[in-house]
Parts: C-alpha cells; sequence; structure tokens
C-alpha cells in the first residue's frame, strides 16, 4: 500500500478488525452507540481522518500546480509554495497521529473483548474486597463489624461561625 492514502489505511484496518464493511460499521455506530462506545470512537476519528486527508489532497494539488516542471515559479508564489508545503505536513501529521489513534482505540477493543469480565465487575470486586479491610476505631472490639462511613453533609452546629 505505498500509496494508499492515511484514510484507505484506516479503513482497512477498521474492516480487518471488525470483520464487517466500513458501510455496515457506520450504520451500526450510528444506530447503536451503546453497543459498542470503541467502535463509535473509531468512527468519528475516522470521519475527522476524511476531513484530514481532503486536506491533503488539496494542498498536494496545489503544490503540484504551483512546482509543475518547466515552470519557475514568481516570487509571490513563494511564500504560497511556504504555506502550502506547512499546511501538508501538518495534515499529514494529523493523518498519522488519526490512524495512531485508531490504532489504540481498536487494541483497546480486542483487550476489553478478551477479559472474562468486564472492567465494572472487577472493579465492583476489589470495592467490597476492600470494604471488609476497613480500619477499626480506638476502643472497638476485633469481633465487632467496622462502623459504616456517613455519607451526606455534616449537621452544622448551632451557634456563630467566622
Amino acid at each position: 500500500m505505498p500509496d494508499a492514502t492515511a484514510l484507505d489505511q484506516a479503513t482497512a484496518m477498521i474492516e480487518k478488525a471488525c470483520g464487517r464493511p466500513i458501510e455496515a460499521l457506520e450504520s451500526l455506530a450510528v444506530r447503536r452507540p451503546s453497543d459498542d462506545p470503541l467502535l463509535r470512537s473509531v468512527m468519528h476519528i475516522r470521519s475527522a481522518l476524511v476531513v484530514t486527508d481532503n486536506a491533503v489532497a488539496v494542498h498536494q494539488d496545489r503544490l503540484h500546480a504551483l512546482t509543475r516542471s518547466g515552470r519557475v515559479p514568481a516570487f509571490y508564489d513563494l511564500e504560497r509554495i511556504t504555506g502550502s508545503a506547512a499546511g501538508l505536513r501538518v495534515a499529514q501529521a494529523e493523518s498519522r497521529t488519526s490512524l495512531q489513534a485508531i490504532s489504540h482505540v481498536i487494541e483497546a477493543r480486542e483487550a476489553a473483548a478478551t477479559v472474562d469480565r468486564p472492567p465494572a465487575a472487577r472493579l465492583a470486586q476489589a470495592a467490597v474486597a476492600r470494604s471488609g479491610h476497613a480500619p477499626r476505631t480506638l476502643g472497638q472490639s476485633p469481633d465487632q463489624p467496622a462502623a459504616s462511613a456517613v455519607s451526606g453533609p455534616s449537621v452544622a452546629a448551632p451557634g456563630p461561625h467566622r
């Protein structure tokens, strides 16, 4: 894929990871976003990549037009050439960043799919395990359960406050 655009690379990466064509994934991400939030994230990053890919194409076309063979650029074209070259570099950097972000989200999606239990269940189990290790107050005997923490605001004592 030497002359494949970043958008083509992203599309291939997403289709390979999900095993479906991009059109089906786009509709799935829009219709049922809560079913697979990571797919929605990948599709959102891809939609930003569409804009960046168009910017790369525009800057490349402009540079080709300004620097075509047999044409000597005029003095006032030098600033346009420099600006287009800088814009091209920025757009290509944004494309690479988007590709990397898509790659990371796909890796996270695959890692989440391989875990036996969802992270929320593991966090709840850890919280339950920690609650058994709550510190005891001074003077409390070891056979008594630890007092639970009070939730909510404390009641203010009557009197003047500073």
